[in-house]
């Protein structure tokens, strides 16, 4: 989809490296730069596998002849992904102004986690700092307890990088049509409080008042995980009246006086420990297939290994282990395009050479 798009990666972590995968997997020429020595962090490996299907070169940014390099690549690019904090790229020399003065259709894209400007501009922080200051990890708990850490996919991923490549996209968009690149300004506590809206209008007609675990999506018995008798989970979420009968009548439950009004407050937490009981008496895969294909909204909580083992699986292809190494396929998908193929992440400075040939010819 994105055949002839070139995009230079900066090496970073987290969203922006998410950010510039998601535009490899649909096809966009990606070009890693790699320190010529790796950091390594913890928990990080070698070889990323949000480095799948692009190409690396390894530069020292401070090393004029390196820079020179880079600013080649550059000029060449439609759009550029850096991760740093505000004001490094500029002290290096190749920030948007020295980037547009090289190519004026650039789409300099700045993934930071309080953006670009702010009294919190220059802190440290990490997902859960973006999201909590944001509001958006406001309803993820039970009242009583703290919420629950979503584990970066609210804000690194949602917040962030998905963010991010909406803008990039964007801004290409824009460049081709006017021959003008633009600054994009992806901030996740900016991309997290954005993803609150949907809450929001949910909030305007009174279903998600600011009381947590009294909202619609964070406190009724039919919106919540139970424990099974083996130790697994299963997750409901009824919220149609129709879904919600379908799921009583499954559980002979729909002439039970504490499961008759759906959205009565009063009567949640009584029916919450009421099906605490009932979805202890039976196993995680024993509720699945009684729950399986009907509408009660109800489906077992799995790993990512258990999810790439399973039947949905099976059907959608969504989980392979190319060498050994679990991931998703990309999403969303197109019509007339191949079943898409993992590619493996290249080492450190791989490309070096084929990427230095390829500018020698421009």
């Amino acid at each position: 989809m994105l055949d002839g798009i070139r995009i230079i990666e900066v090496e970073g972590l987290g969203p922006g490296p998410f950010a510039a995968m998601t535009l490899a997997d649909l096809g966009a020429d990606v070009v890693v730069v790699h320190r010529k020595v790796g950091n390594p962090t913890p928990g990080v490996p070698e070889r990323s596998l949000l480095d799948r299907g692009k190409r690396s070169i390894a530069l020292d940014l401070k090393d004029a002849d390196d820079l020179a390099v880079f600013r080649r690549l550059v000029a060449c690019a439609d759009g550029l992904i850096e991760g740093f904090r505000p004001g490094v790229m500029e002290k290096l020399g190749i920030g948007p102004a020295e980037c547009h003065a090289i190519n004026p259709a650039l789409v300099f894209g700045r993934m930071t986690g309080w953006g670009q400007e702010g009294p919190l501009s220059h802190a440290a922080g990490h997902d859960l700092n973006y999201i909590s200051m944001s509001g958006a990890l406001w309803y993820a708990g039970v009242p009583g307890e703290p919420p629950v850490t979503p584990a970066t996919l609210v804000g690194d991923i949602g917040g962030g990088a998905l963010y991010l490549v909406v803008g990039m996209l964007a801004g290409i968009m824009q460049a081709r049509a006017t021959g003008r690149g633009t600054v994009v300004d992806a901030a996740i506590y900016d991309g997290s409080a954005h993803m609150m809206n949907l809450l929001m209008s949910l909030r305007q007609g009174g279903g998600m008042p600011e009381t947590r675990g009294q909202g619609i999506l964070d406190g009724p018995h039919w919106c919540r995980s139970y424990r099974t008798s083996d130790g697994g989970w299963i997750s409901v979420q009824c919220l149609e009246p129709k879904f919600y009968a379908v799921f009583l009548e499954l559980l002979g439950l729909h002439d039970d006086a504490d499961f008759a009004g759906q959205f009565d407050r009063d009567l949640w937490p009584r029916a919450t420990e009421r099906l605490v009981s009932v979805f202890a008496t039976r196993t995680r895969d024993e509720w699945e297939a009684l729950f399986a294909g009907t509408d009660a909204c109800v489906a077992p909580v799995l790993s990512p290994d258990e999810a790439a083992a399973h039947a949905m699986n099976a059907a959608r292809g969504t989980w392979s282990a190319p060498d050994g190494v679990l991931q998703a396929a990309p999403a969303p998908r197109f019509s007339r395009q191949p079943d898409w193929q993992p590619k493996a992440a290249p080492a450190r400075g791989e490309h070096t050479d084929e990427i230095l040939a390829e500018l020698a010819k421009n």
